[in-house]
């Protein structure tokens, strides 16, 4: 049987799939239905859990460690003791001391009965100006040694007391670094112990001044910054329950990278982040009214890098541009190219093509 020329021409230029479906009926799809909707755009920053204070405990007298006082791993209070070291020279250093101010003390009160009669003698012109002047110099220098003799006391105090090392924060305490028995230096370089306060928990990111000029740009924009509100999703997916928001932003630009650290504060009432987790935060950039949100397999990309759907209208196939501002999860935000309404095709692809006639099934049949 022969064919015009027309008729196999027209069958040259239609696609495979619109032949094999003239054949075969319309192929099944399913669909989703587009519907507009005011969606925030947010920006996925990595980042990094940090203590939002951390200290360091180390000794700030030397001598042999007698105990440790804490639990490791345990909560401590600012103030708590947690190592001891040996006293017995630090005690002996301060009844020194006390032996010191006692004896300045009683040449001090010597010294003020000597000015007194010194004084009462040159009144009535039986001692000399310079009998007083010398008494009255004597007794200055004697108050001049109590307070040198006191302050001596409260150095040597000040040391036995540092004999107990204390927790200068609140926080976590981590594992110890010395044992009982072991020699510690003041100021020494390696701490044996360190505390950090996990509730709350910094976020340092970083994101381009670019991106912040743009947020910045608008009024809706500057409103979402002074928010300030920020999400935070873990290294597993999951996002944590609770939200945090923008501390601070470092008022400078790296000139290698164009790129602004930003802080992130989130509460940790149960201790669940801890420093160094690698997390993402989600922090909101834009408000996108009219936006759609479409998962992520209906989205098609065509050689030269612009994005595309294919959607069903009066029963058949049709293709149709759009524009794709950023991810939200699994979902595209789609700003442009759709109306509300429009039913995008989301599975079925491979059996259908632009022009084709299809069927819309619910996603069980097919």
């Amino acid at each position: 049987m022969s064919f015009p020329k027309s008729l196999g021409l027209l069958l040259l230029l239609l696609p495979m799939p619109v032949l094999a479906q003239q054949a075969q009926g319309p192929a099944p799809v399913t669909t989703v239905i587009a519907h507009a909707q005011d969606l925030t755009l947010n920006a996925r920053l990595p980042g990094r859990i940090k203590a939002s204070t951390e200290a360091e405990v180390r000794p700030q007298v030397s001598g042999i460690l007698r105990g440790r006082l804490f639990e490791e791993g345990s909560v401590v209070t600012e103030g708590q003791p947690l190592y001891k070291i040996e006293d017995e020279s630090y005690q002996a250093a301060v009844a020194a001391a006390q032996a010191a101010v006692a004896q300045a003390k009683a040449s001090r009160d010597l010294a003020v009965l000597e000015e007194k009669r010194a004084v009462e003698l040159f009144a009535s012109r039986a001692g000399s100006a310079q009998n007083r002047d010398s008494a009255v110099a004597t007794r200055a220098a004697a108050d001049a040694a109590v307070q040198a003799a006191e302050a001596q006391l409260k150095s040597a105090t000040i040391e036995l007391d540092r004999t107990t090392i204390r927790a200068p924060i609140a926080g976590v305490i981590g594992l110890t670094q010395a044992t009982p028995g072991a020699l510690v230096a003041a100021q020494q370089a390696s701490p044996l112990a360190t505390i950090r306060a996990l509730d709350p928990v910094h976020v340092d990111v970083t994101q381009s001044a670019t991106d912040i000029l743009r947020l910045t740009s608008t009024a809706e924009g500057r409103a979402m910054r002074a928010l300030g509100e920020a999400g935070l999703i873990l290294a597993d997916g999951t996002a944590y329950p609770i939200k945090g928001r923008l501390e601070a932003a470092e008022p400078r630009v790296e000139p290698t990278t164009g790129m602004v650290t930003l802080r992130m504060s989130f509460p940790n009432p149960d201790h669940i982040l801890l420093p160094g987790m690698y997390v993402e935060v989600d922090l909101p950039q834009a408000l996108a009214r009219g936006a759609f949100a479409l998962p992520q397999n209906v989205v098609m990309r065509e050689p030269s890098g612009g994005a595309y759907v294919w959607v069903v209208e009066d029963g058949k196939v049709a293709q149709k541009p759009v524009t794709v501002a950023t991810a939200r999860g699994s979902d595209w935000i789609v700003t442009g190219g759709l109306k509300d309404g429009d039913q995008v095709i989301s599975s079925g692809f491979q059996k259908t093509g632009p022009g084709a006639p299809v069927t819309v099934v619910p996603a069980e049949a097919q």
